[in-house]
């Protein structure tokens, strides 16, 4: 009930300042009222404007309406009166159209009440103080001062109510909304002088013809914004659908390795080694890269093990090898759901053949295997046989080199285990990936995300 009443109170707060503003417009266009200042064609023309240039309003950190070239014009062709009656019918009709909350109405109510007053005021006043005409190049500096002024008054104005109605802060919001858009409402300010200066010279025809100018404009600077938003929205969608989709197959990784400890420090184990494989045979950043995802993900298609084939510490039977021949099979199909990663599950898919042509699943040999599943095959190999938390005993590193040697070319890419060997021998046992070894660390999920969400935009 509290909240509710200091809701109440701030509105009626924010309501009566805006009262005060229209009251104070009031009295302030009856002192100002000029019969000179009417031309009914310019002001019919005017209006026109303001009520199409106002549904092309931009939705930028504040609503900026597309009727403020043509109040500004109106404040300097015919005088404030006139333009605080353009201002008054546009907001009724906006008003009317948008269905806006009383205080907010009436918020806008004043400001397009208020500025135009204020602006055609300095520019009358100037006019008469330093004897300038339209026609002379000099009016200009009047006119483009008259937008910032108004222009400013019309954002005090809004930041009020804001301020009233929400707390927010005035100096934050001119230094976020009202200084980025200076430059664009001096531009703006220039464009109406251009415009006054031609009509000053070509009459009504050259009016109308750049009336249309600033409508195009108007409506161009419009689906340019939207068009950009839209490729915001796109872009933060594209990115939950890549997190979705690369956060899927980690959660099936790190699912599987609820169900068998060593799955996922192996396979980051085998991220690292093969990156390495790619990087001493000479492979560029992007086939780095590619290997190290098929290594994070090379053993997702164990989903299909029962536990006693997962866990298995005595020898599998004909049946049970059948099952797991299928593991690379089924691995590569999930991660070809995944758009984009077609090239990964090519690699998974051939990650268990041979070089005599003795693997599976496809029973490819030499060549016809992709060089960058040969070296997950090798970094697979190595891991299995050191790894402390493998369901066998563990070989020293040593041991592992001379059976990987022993198979090399028969399983194994002889000139890639040899590479390998020399990494293992350059970067010493501190490579070695421990027990611990972070799989999250490996699979550095945001900036893959990130990448991948760009490559699928």
């Amino acid at each position: 009930m509290a909240d509710i009443a200091a809701v109440r109170r701030t509105t009626r707060a924010a309501l009566a300042v805006s009262l005060i503003q229209c009251g104070a417009a009031l009295v302030a266009g009856m002192l100002l009222l000029d019969a000179s200042d009417w031309d009914i064609s310019v002001f019919v023309l005017l209006l026109a404007f303001a009520l199409i240039g106002d549904r092309l309003e931009v939705v930028a950190p504040m609503r900026i309406s597309g009727a403020f070239v043509a109040l500004g014009l109106a404040m300097v062709l015919l005088g404030p009166v006139p333009a605080a009656l353009i201002g008054l019918i546009t907001t009724v009709v906006d008003t009317t159209r948008r269905r806006v909350r009383l205080v907010y109405a009436a918020s806008n109510l004043a400001t397009f009440l208020v500025f135009p007053l204020v602006g055609g005021g300095l520019v009358d006043h100037a006019s008469d103080a330093w004897n300038l005409e339209p026609r002379e190049v000099n009016f200009a500096l009047v006119v483009i001062g008259a937008f910032l002024v108004a222009n400013t008054v019309n954002f005090v104005q809004i930041s009020l109510t804001n301020r009233i109605m929400s707390g927010a802060r005035i100096m934050r919001a001119a230094r976020d909304v009202h200084l980025p858009l200076l430059p664009s409402q001096l531009a703006l300010g220039a464009l109406a002088s251009l415009i006054v200066y031609a009509h000053a010279h070509s009459g009504g025809i050259a009016l109308f013809l750049l009336v249309g100018v600033v409508l195009l404009y108007q409506y161009l600077l419009r689906e340019l914004l939207l068009s950009r938003e839209r490729a915001e929205q796109l872009s933060k969608r594209t990115t939950q659908l890549a997190s979705l989709q690369v956060g899927v197959l980690t959660a099936m990784l790190q699912t599987l390795s609820l169900r068998d400890k060593m799955t996922a420090r192996h396979c980051a184990a085998v991220a690292r080694y093969s990156r390495e494989i790619a990087r001493e045979y000479g492979c560029d950043d992007e086939k780095q890269d590619l290997v190290h995802t098929a290594g994070l993900l090379h053993d997702i298609g164990k989903f299909i093990f029962p536990d006693h084939i997962l866990l298995a510490s005595t020898k599998l039977t004909d049946e049970d090898w059948e099952i797991v021949k299928k593991h690379p099979g089924q691995g590569a199909r999930v991660v070809r759901q995944v758009e984009g990663y077609g090239p990964v599950a090519d690699i998974i898919l051939a990650h268990h053949e041979r070089i005599d042509g003795r693997g599976y699943p496809r029973g490819l040999k030499d060549e016809e295997i992709p060089i960058l599943s040969r070296m997950i095959s090798v970094a697979d190999t190595y891991d299995v046989m050191t790894a402390r938390d493998s369901y066998r005993e563990p070989v020293t590193p040593a041991e592992a080199v001379a059976e990987l040697r022993r198979v090399s070319g028969s399983q194994l890419d002889g000139h890639l285990v040899e590479l390998f060997v020399k990494v293992l021998e350059r970067k010493g046992v501190a490579f070695h990936h421990g027990d611990d070894a972070d799989f999250e660390v490996e699979l550095d999920l945001e900036r893959r995300v990130r990448e991948y969400a760009a490559g699928i935009v």
